[in-house]
C-alpha cells in the first residue's frame, strides 16, 4: 500500500447514456457485468489507498448508491468520507472540497483524483502510484497513449522529461478529425481527467490562479455557504491550463471515459456479425455492427440494419446511428426543458432501502412493484391524499400502522387509509417483494410526510 489517498468524483448527471442512465441514476452506477463502473473505480483505488483513505464527492440523491454499492463489494466506507455537494459546480470545487477534507483528516497528503465512470485497466494503478515522487513539485495529470485520432477527447502536448513524466507544453481542446490526426503525429496524449496532487501545492496553485474559489473555501462557514458563493469551474480551466508546474505521466493501458453508446459498443463483447446484444432475445437478419439493449423481455428484430444503437427500456426507446450517439444529451436537455420526469427517473427508482418499479398509472392511481432489501425499512410516514393496498408476493413483511405492528406472508395483504402513519420493513434474510396499489386524488412522491427515517432523509 502506498501513502496515496483517493478522491472519486461521483456526481454525474446521467445524460449521455439515456435512457439507461437518468439524472437520479447516472452511468457510473450502471452494471454491464457483475460490477458497476463506480464499483470498479473503488476497487482500483484500493490498489493504492485503504478504504478509510478513499473519499467520494457526490450529491444527496446519489449518496445511498455510493454507500450501497461499496457495501455490495464487501467494504464499508466511513460516513464522513462521503462528501455531499449542495449543487454541482464542476470539477474544481468538487476536488477542492475533497482535498480540504483529506488534509483535515490526514494532514498534508498526496491524493489521486479519479472519475467514477471510466474504464481503466487495474494495472495502470502501478503507474499512477509510481508518479508520487513528482507530486511534491508538479500538479500531475495522466495522459493516455492514443489508439487512434479520437475527436471526443482533449489532448496533451508534452515537452521535456521530468522523472517518470514530462512537463506539459499545452492542453488542447477536443479536435475535429483532421486536427486529431495532426495531434497523433505530434505524439500528443489523450487527456484522461485523472490527477495526482499534493495538498499544499494544490492549494497554492488554486490561490494563485483561481483566487475566488480559494477564498470561498477559506471564508465559508459550511459547505452550503461555500457552494452558494463558489464559481462553476473545471479543474482544467481553473488551474491546469494556467499553471507552469504541470507534469504528465503516460498511461499505456486500456482507458475509456464511456462517453456515449459508441464507446459502450467498443467495450462490450460482440457476436460474429459484430453486434453487441445485451439483456434481450434478438432476431437479426443481415444486420451487423449494432448495439441492441432491451430490458423489457421483448424479441428485438433488426433487418438490413447496420451500425445502429437500439436501446429499449420500459418507458423510453432510443434509435440512432452509433456515429450520432453523442447527441443523446440534446434529447435529455429537451426533456428537461419540458419538465418531463423521464429525464430524471426511469420506471425503476432506486432507494436506500431497495427499489420500486412503476407498473401502471393514471391521475387517480398507481401500481408499483416494491422490493425491500433484507434488514431494511422504509420511513415512518403518512399520505394526506392517497390510500395504499399492499399485497406480499415474496418474503416476510413487517407492517406498522397506527402504532400497531404485524406480519404479512406471501398472498396476504393490508390496507392503509389516507392519514394513517405507517411503515414497511423487511426483517427476513431474503428480499421482500410487494405489490402496492395507490388510490387517491394525488398519487405522487410529493405526498409523503416523514416522521422517522433510518437513512437521515428529510
Amino acid at each position: 500500500m502506498t501513502g496515496i489517498k483517493s478522491i472519486i468524483l461521483a456526481g454525474g448527471s446521467g445524460t449521455r447514456l439515456w435512457p439507461l442512465s437518468r439524472e437520479m441514476y447516472p452511468k457510473q452506477f450502471l452494471k454491464f457485468g457483475d460490477t458497476s463502473l463506480f464499483q470498479e473505480t473503488v476497487l482500483r483505488c484500493l490498489e493504492i489507498s485503504d478504504i478509510s483513505e478513499i473519499f467520494v464527492v457526490t450529491n444527496e440523491a446519489q449518496k445511498f448508491f455510493v454507500i450501497g454499492q461499496i457495501k455490495e463489494i464487501g467494504f464499508s466506507i466511513p460516513s464522513e468520507n462521503v462528501l455531499i455537494e449542495p449543487e454541482g459546480k464542476n470539477t474544481l470545487p468538487a476536488i477542492f472540497f475533497g482535498m480540504k477534507e483529506i488534509e483535515r483528516k490526514f494532514g498534508p497528503s498526496v491524493v489521486g483524483i479519479f472519475s467514477s465512470d471510466h474504464v481503466l485497466d487495474r494495472a495502470a494503478m502501478q503507474t499512477i502510484s509510481s508518479a508520487e515522487e513528482l507530486a511534491s513539485d508538479y500538479l500531475v495529470t495522466f495522459g493516455v497513449v492514443p489508439d487512434f485520432p479520437h475527436t471526443g477527447y482533449g489532448y496533451i502536448k508534452t515537452s521535456e522529461a521530468c522523472g517518470p513524466g514530462y512537463r506539459v507544453s499545452e492542453f488542447r481542446e477536443k479536435p475535429d478529425l483532421e486536427t486529431a490526426e495532426k495531434y497523433i503525429q505530434e505524439a500528443c496524449l489523450w487527456n484522461s481527467g485523472m490527477f495526482l496532487f499534493e495538498t499544499g501545492l494544490f492549494f497554492d496553485e488554486v490561490k494563485k490562479y483561481a483566487p475566488s474559489v480559494f477564498a470561498c473555501f477559506e471564508n465559508g462557514r459550511d459547505i452550503n455557504e461555500i457552494y452558494a458563493c463558489v464559481d462553476k469551474i473545471s479543474i482544467d480551466y481553473g488551474i491546469m491550463e494556467k499553471s507552469d508546474r504541470v507534469a504528465v505521466v503516460m498511461l499505456d493501458q486500456k482507458w475509456s471515459d464511456l462517453g456515449n453508446f459508441a464507446a459502450i459498443y467498443d467495450e462490450l463483447e460482440k457476436d460474429p456479425a459484430g453486434n453487441v446484444i445485451h439483456e434481450c432475445d434478438p432476431l437479426l437478419l443481415n444486420s451487423d455492427g449494432n448495439l441492441v439493449y432491451s430490458k423489457c423481455g421483448k424479441i428485438v428484430s433488426l433487418i438490413d440494419v447496420q451500425d445502429m444503437v437500439v436501446v429499449d427500456t420500459s418507458d423510453a426507446l432510443l434509435v440512432c446511428p452509433k456515429s450520432s450517439s453523442q447527441k443523446v444529451k440534446e434529447i435529455v436537455s429537451d426533456l428537461k426543458g419540458r419538465k418531463d420526469e423521464r429525464a430524471f427517473i426511469g420506471q425503476t427508482v432506486y432507494r436506500p432501502w431497495g427499489s420500486y418499479t412503476l407498473l401502471d398509472a393514471s391521475p387517480g392511481h398507481k401500481i408499483k412493484n416494491i422490493t425491500v432489501h433484507p434488514d431494511h425499512k422504509l420511513s415512518l410516514q403518512l399520505h394526506y391524499h392517497r390510500s395504499e393496498h399492499w399485497v406480499v408476493v415474496k418474503g416476510m413483511a413487517c407492517v406498522e400502522v397506527g402504532g400497531h405492528q404485524f406480519f404479512l406472508r406471501p398472498g396476504e395483504s393490508t390496507f392503509i387509509s389516507a392519514g394513517e402513519k405507517h411503515r414497511l420493513s423487511n426483517p427476513g434474510k431474503v428480499p421482500l417483494e410487494i405489490i402496492e396499489v395507490q388510490l387517491g386524488e394525488l398519487v405522487d412522491e410529493a405526498d409523503i410526510v416523514r416522521f422517522d427515517d433510518v437513512y437521515g432523509r428529510k
